[in-house]
């Protein structure tokens, strides 16, 4: 791919969320190209938005399936907004150490799902409740989550609570880099 053609496709991605998606049937040995990437485990859908091909990866730790948990678009990961509460994972509400940590959890097993992993992520977001009395805690758990060097991060800050939940004070979002 030229450069005129990746910086075309570029500026088509905040539109991969736009597209139409329709299943597609995983057949290993037909039409497998060389370094053709094959997910592990999840179920996948495609979507053709522009002429850029963006692969739905939807695993069992991610998000409920009303959005896309994790999409991949060439050899970026988009994995979707994780936060501290999930019917299967209940952490103690109002405890952020306890909840980046099972974000962080989480985030591995969505990455390593998906053929990634924390070493490939290249940007991690996060939206925390009232961020001046939560951030110490979670600097102190998210602290060796993620090898050197580790990715920039960014925050938000609210007063609200997160996800419709009470005791919910963060949420994280993450750009990876998948071979």
């Amino acid at each position: 791919m030229n450069r005129r053609n990746l910086l075309k496709s570029l500026t088509l991605l905040p539109l991969a969320g736009a597209a139409v998606i329709a299943p597609v049937e995983l057949n290993a040995q037909s039409k497998k190209k060389k370094n053709q990437w094959t997910p592990k485990k999840e179920v996948v859908r495609k979507s053709n938005s522009g002429g850029n091909t963006n692969t739905v990866v939807q695993t069992p730790q991610g998000p409920a399936p009303v959005l896309s948990g994790c999409v991949r678009s060439g050899h970026l990961l988009f994995v979707s907004g994780i936060g501290g509460w999930y019917p299967e994972r209940r952490a103690e509400p109002g405890d952020i150490k306890v909840q980046i940590k099972s974000i962080l959890d989480t985030l591995k097993e969505v990455l390593e799902g998906a053929g990634s992993s924390m070493a490939n992520a290249l940007k991690v977001h996060m939206t925390v409740v009232e961020p001046n009395k939560n951030i110490a805690a979670l600097n102190e758990a998210y602290r060796g989550y993620f090898p050197d060097p580790a990715p920039v991060r960014s925050y938000t800050g609210t007063s609200a609570d997160l996800m419709g939940r009470s005791g919910v004070l963060v949420q994280l979002d993450c750009i990876a880099y998948v071979d």
